[in-house]
């Protein structure tokens, strides 16, 4: 007979909430309804970014991801960067680490126009993708977006401001600030069991937003996301589509898990979970390691 202490960890990875509060509620009592009771409250619970923007209640999300530690005490709980709370952050000012603003936009600034970069008090100081998340898009492109093209405009009215308003600095509180300073670029976890056809498979796992790039040195990739270094207009690893979509090729018996991309992808040890999207009709996703589970939350599990 087994004995109960070699049960295999559970590691939940949960793909891209964005300002959606009812899915994210939905879905945390679904999982908590599919696991069993020991292994929901001592699970490794991933987060894979984007919490912000598109839905109506980013900050009702966050002060339920801030809520977490204290309610669920045995459980560990990592929060990652998206490409959309990195801009979050930049617009607030609560990027860590010193950098010349100016340098950030230089390789883009033929796109300021098109793009709509925020020019409003502060952003001098402000990181390219903070103007772009706060500035307003031209429409006449034919792309209907929430305020800027990060659908920017729900979460400024979470706090109670109009898009694009330099209030947001001001009525973001404290603790939200320093979330979004504390969330990680990469998170990497070691021992972490997947089953598959040919049985259970102890694994490295590596989870960040977007990716890892290919042809691209991993442990150089890997301590970049680390050093969170923002003084690059942009972060691929955060914000890369077809060059990090797959796992690259000198990392073996590694699961690479991400969001971002708007699908659930499910490839041997590449799993992107973002079945969501951001989008209003589709479901909010979670995958339970080792099992492979996929839960949503339009499980009707009643």
């Amino acid at each position: 007979m087994a004995d109960p202490s070699d049960k295999l960890r559970t590691v939940i990875c949960l793909g891209d909430i964005h300002g959606y509060l009812t899915k994210l509620l939905n879905l945390w009592s679904n999982l908590q309804s599919q696991i069993d009771p020991d292994s929901f409250n001592t699970a490794t619970i991933i987060f894979l970014g984007d919490y912000c923007d598109r839905g109506p209640d980013t900050r009702k999300v966050i002060d339920f991801l801030i809520s977490l530690p204290k309610r669920y005490p045995n459980q560990k709980h990592v929060f990652l960067s998206g490409n959309h709370e990195f801009a979050f952050a930049g617009f607030i000012g609560v990027l860590e680490g010193e950098f010349e603003a100016k340098e950030t936009w230089k390789e883009y600034a033929d796109n300021e126009e098109i793009e709509g970069w925020y020019k409003g008090e502060g952003y001098e100081k402000m990181h390219l993708q903070g103007r772009i998340w706060g500035g307003w898009f031209d429409v006449a492109q034919g792309i209907d977006c929430k305020g800027s093209i990060f659908d920017a405009a729900p979460t400024f009215g979470s706090y109670g401001v109009s898009h694009g308003s330099s209030e947001l600095m001001k009525v973001v509180p404290e603790d939200h600030k320093k979330f979004l300073a504390d969330v990680v670029w990469v998170h990497e976890e070691d021992d972490v069991c997947i089953e598959t056809q040919e049985g259970v498979k102890h694994c490295k796992l590596i989870a960040v937003h977007a990716g890892l790039e290919k042809g691209k040195n991993v442990r150089e990739q890997l301590e970049f996301l680390k050093a969170k270094d923002v003084s690059v207009p942009q972060v691929t690893g955060l914000s890369g589509r077809k060059n990090v979509w797959d796992i690259p090729e000198e990392l073996t018996e590694t699961i690479v898990v991400s969001g971002h991309h708007g699908k659930l992808h499910i490839e041997g040890l590449r799993l992107i979970i973002d079945e969501g999207g951001g989008l209003e009709g589709n479901p909010l996703a979670a995958i339970v390691l080792p099992s492979m589970k996929i839960v949503r939350d339009t499980d009707n599990l009643s």
